[in-house]
């Protein structure tokens, strides 16, 4: 009778579990007999639920679940020391740890069991590739995954090419990878140029061939020539002894082969620097001594040294064009330098996008949001893709964006042109159609509103007389 009685006991725990909170588990297990502890907490790791665990969009709870002595999460959010220790429930397996993250947060992390054991999530089966190996992926309810970073067969691609440079101002070689856009070469065209630091990363870690394969498909840029190039000694020529030896291999030796052997535009408001970390401080370098060769300069949780803040605090305004951004929980010395260059720029008058995410010092974050300067830099309303006798079409950012209820779409279009304006998904499945028909304005303004749409990336695309633009609009929670 007894055994049957603890039978029930436990299967009323059991179905009591499915719908409490977590705070109400913790404590039921707690006030549990140890004999009794396992069971409760093994019909809750049975559930169906997704790890980490997440209530009310920004709270969260990582759980472990084996025999430890100790366990502890490391990750973007702690500065990857393991100092955030979960708590273990006697009598059972169970170890938790919770903490609050903004809801629409991205964070890489990790296990370290017993000390000296560092391991991904078991029960989370979100990775991210990173410069020191692969990291569990905490995905918040409000983080959308960008599209562009996935590949897609059905979409033209480009080809990327592998050469060796050798450096007489460096004394050493390197092996360079050059992306030609699909299509290349276009009869009398020139194209638009973007060199990417640390180049075999942002390949491998960054997606980077992915992402302009997909932009340029889409027509969110106009198609590009990306050079990749390695550090061969990262720390001397990104910011260190070589850095001025580094800036004269690119601007000498580099450059001018790449020049001499693909169809390159020489005007330095079409070439950009885009680089991260210790390469985004080299790609300010090289734009501050060399605005003449490189316009637009793109840094991603940027280190910014001393000198490069000075010059441009103090000098003259420079013809270069930016994008910065950081990390709510990236490296704490960069956040300060980066606000701080930030507000340099503002203040003299620089054209600048500057974002700032919660997210940290990873290639998860920056390949997320390159989009973002690739965007800035080469629209698709360049001199290389617009027509000349269609100067009035334009389709702009809709505002809000993100959004929720509604947003206005504007948009320009001569008076009387017939024009069509659609929705769609990154499959090319039309969604909906916005507007068809005639223009009675230049200026327009078309407003959506949510009619159940699925939160995510959509493309609003603008069509007129062989004119072709779109945008990417974020529809959140």
């Amino acid at each position: 009778m007894h055994k049957i009685l603890l039978a029930i006991f436990l299967i009323l725990g059991i179905f009591q579990v499915q719908g409490q909170s977590f705070e109400q588990l913790i404590i039921r297990l707690n006030t549990l007999p140890e004999a009794q502890r396992q069971a409760v907490a093994d019909s809750f790791m049975s559930a169906g639920h997704t790890f980490p665990y997440v209530e009310h969009d920004t709270l969260v709870h990582f759980i472990y679940t084996a025999s430890a002595q100790s366990v502890k999460m490391a990750g973007d959010a702690t500065g990857w020391n393991p100092d955030k220790a979960l708590t273990h429930i006697g009598g059972s397996n169970f170890w938790y740890y919770t903490t609050v993250y903004e809801a629409d947060a991205r964070l890489d992390y990790k296990f370290v069991v017993n000390g000296s054991n560092w391991i991904l999530d078991p029960r989370n089966p979100n990775t991210c590739p990173g410069g020191f190996g692969t990291n569990s992926e905490l995905r918040m309810p409000g983080y959308i995954i960008p599209p562009e970073i996935s590949y897609y067969s059905n979409i033209p691609h480009g080809i990327v090419s592998d050469s060796v440079f050798n450096s007489s101002f460096l004394g050493n070689s390197r092996h360079v990878r050059v992306y030609l856009p699909p299509g290349y070469p276009t009869a009398n065209t020139a194209y638009p140029v973007v060199l990417f630091h640390d180049g075999l990363e942002y390949l491998s870690l960054c997606n980077t061939g992915n992402i302009l394969d997909y932009l340029i498909a889409h027509q969110l840029i106009t198609p590009v020539i990306g050079v990749f190039v390695p550090p061969v000694d990262r720390e001397a020529e990104y910011a260190g002894n070589k850095i001025d030896k580094f800036t004269s291999f690119i601007i000498q030796e580099l450059m001018p082969v790449i020049d001499s052997k693909y169809k390159t535009s020489a005007d330095p408001s079409k070439r950009a620097m885009v680089g991260a970390s210790n390469g985004g401080n080299i790609a300010l370098y090289i734009g501050m001594k060399h605005p003449e060769k490189f316009g637009k300069i793109g840094a991603q949780s940027s280190n910014v040294q001393n000198t490069i803040s000075s010059v441009f605090s103090t000098g003259p305004k420079l013809n270069l064009a930016f994008y910065l951004d950081i990390g709510t929980y990236d490296i704490d010395v960069l956040i300060p330098m980066v606000h701080g260059f930030r507000d340099i720029l503002q203040s003299k008058g620089y054209s600048l996008q500057f974002q700032e995410w919660h997210e940290g010092h990873s290639w998860g974050n920056w390949k997320g949001h390159l989009r973002l300067p690739l965007e800035q830099f080469f629209p698709y309303s360049s001199s290389l893709n617009v027509l000349p006798e269609k100067p009035d079409f334009k389709l702009e950012q809709n505002r809000p964006n993100p959004f929720h209820h509604a947003t206005m779409i504007p948009f320009s279009a001569p008076v009387g042109s017939t024009i069509l304006l659609t929705l769609s998904d990154f499959s090319g499945r039309l969604i909906a159609t916005l507007f068809s028909g005639r223009s009675n304005q230049a200026g327009n303004q078309i407003e959506i509103t949510n009619h159940n749409y699925k939160p995510g990336n959509y493309l609003c695309t603008l069509r007129a007389y062989g004119f072709q633009a779109s945008r990417i609009i974020t529809i959140d929670e």
